[in-house]
């Protein structure tokens, strides 16, 4: 499957937040999301083992209670079950991988 990004249909989240579903397949996910400077994405955890990549800007990334500066180019593994977050301390771009697929993105109520 290829994927064409630009013309895959933005889904607009908390304030500040939006992203796509920009590949997947069998047992994986891929998913690009923009963060507006001051953006949070708040700290959850979830059965999915997840990669995330960050593709622009600068996060303050919290995983499993401890907080690190990351910026383009980093990446980050995180284990099913363990509690991570950010804030975008600038406009920024995070891609994260996912295995399973996460279902609660596709199916809507």
């Amino acid at each position: 499957m290829i994927a064409i990004n630009s013309k895959i249909e933005e889904e607009f989240l908390d304030e500040g937040v939006s992203r796509k579903i920009i590949a997947r397949g069998g047992k994986m996910m891929m998913v690009e999301v923009k963060f507006k400077k001051g953006a949070k994405g708040m700290v959850h955890s979830h059965p999915h083992e997840q990669v995330s990549y960050i593709h622009s800007g600068v996060f303050e990334f919290e995983l499993n209670g401890k907080r690190k500066k990351v910026v383009a180019g980093d990446s980050i593994f995180i284990a099913s079950g363990v509690p991570h977050g950010v804030v975008a301390l600038e406009d920024s771009i995070i891609v994260d991988v996912f295995t399973p697929q996460r279902e609660d993105f596709l199916f809507k109520s």
